[in-house]
């Protein structure tokens, strides 16, 4: 048996992946994404007793006023109809509902059809609630869907105003509340609790990955989170190689954690945190890091430091090559983040299974029942409407 057919085996007794199609993952058609979204929230789980008291209600001392006050003012710019169709309920399906292909239909207030000063007060939500490199990496990923609308001449489908803006539950200081940007190969989820943020689900990817020439010449994306995992790989000896590399090739595709794809359990794969020495530990922290990075620096800072907690029981898993050229897939798997990066098959430029470096998806997870969230949202219903 090889290593692939044992992280195979393992994606299919988590219902992930049918045993037929290897690297088609369940969840893709319009039934089964109804068929997901009729399950109750459970979450991302492993194979294992989560850790207890891993999400509490607490003071960070890390403000949010910034974010609610951004997220009024674009409540407040929209008409009454826009309005109804931007706000939903705090627990509402709606947080469910994304997905990073172009073709789904959003809700919300799209780009496309906002005015100059909406445009300007919806990328100050952004601004308030991201770091610089998160807000310019979003805003690459989008003009780069502007790219594959020159290239392909599909601008019906593609272009870098396709993007949607929902807040869920009015922005309080006190009540629980959030806002979720939609759209193709950029979602982010981004849920408030007095001072406590939650932002996961995140989807970031782009096909290309980079605009060699028209409107947005030199935009770029996701070259860190490809470097500095190779560059963690690299720095392995042996021994420990031989446990991060579940198999040296890989498929078409390999994440687990895209859209409709919230319940789930999954075994560990790959290199346990406390086989790695000190400063391979560090390292690894500065990988996770850069997908934490898109969050505003204090938040990033709080996020990081219960990161740090756990990585004695974070995994590093892989498949793939290990050359400068090479294509990839890995995996971090910790008890409050899910990381995953893969090197994906050209869908929109070119027909083909052979994954390559122009089309890449990251996802990051809050796993053990905290995606959107959730875990807060439940503990607050708990204390305060019983």
């Amino acid at each position: 048996m090889t290593k692939n057919t044992v992280i195979i085996g393992v994606a299919i007794v988590a219902g992930i992946i049918s045993p037929e199609t290897e690297a088609q993952p369940k969840g893709r058609g319009d039934a089964s994404r109804e068929e997901a979204l009729k399950e109750p929230f459970k979450g991302v789980y492993y194979l294992d007793v989560p850790p207890a008291n891993l999400f509490p209600i607490r003071k960070t001392g890390v403000s949010t006023e910034s974010v609610r006050q951004a997220a009024k003012a674009f409540l407040v710019s929209l008409t009454p109809a826009d309005r109804k169709k931007t706000l939903f309920g705090v627990d509402d399906l709606e947080w469910r509902k994304w997905d990073n292909r172009h073709r789904y239909v959003r809700q919300g207030k799209g780009f496309n059809t906002m005015t100059e000063g909406q445009r300007e007060l919806a990328f100050n939500l952004l601004k308030a609630s991201l770091s610089a490199d998160g807000l310019k990496q979003t805003r690459d990923i989008m003009k780069l869907n502007g790219t594959l609308a020159e290239l392909t001449q599909r601008f019906e489908e593609y272009g870098q105003w396709l993007y949607w803006i929902t807040i869920m539950g009015e922005p309080s200081a006190t009540k629980p509340w959030g806002w979720q940007l939609d759209g193709h190969h950029v979602v982010i989820n981004y849920f408030v609790l007095g001072d406590q943020v939650v932002m996961s689900p995140v989807f970031m990817g782009s096909e290309p990955v980079k605009a060699e020439g028209g409107q947005f010449k030199g935009a770029e994306v996701c070259q860190a989170e490809q470097d500095k995992g190779l560059r963690f790989l690299q720095m392995l000896d042996a021994e420990q190689r031989a446990k991060a590399i579940v198999d040296d090739a890989k498929g078409p595709t390999n994440n687990i954690g895209e859209a409709f794809r919230d319940n789930q359990v999954l075994d560990y794969m790959g290199i346990r945190g406390d086989a790695l020495t000190a400063p391979q530990q560090e390292n690894l922290l500065e990988l996770i890091g850069v997908y934490v990075g898109h969050m505003a620096e204090g938040h990033a800072k709080v996020k990081l430091a219960d990161v740090k907690k756990h990585m004695d029981s974070t995994y590093f898993g892989w498949l793939g090559g290990t050359g400068k050229e090479s294509v990839f897939y890995y995996r971090i798997q910790s008890p409050v983040i899910l990381i995953e990066f893969d090197h994906q098959r050209p869908i929109a430029l070119a027909r083909s299974r052979v994954p390559t470096r122009q089309h890449i998806h990251t996802v990051i997870r809050t796993p053990n029942g905290n995606d959107y969230g959730k875990d807060l949202l439940r503990q607050h219903y708990r204390q305060n409407h019983r």
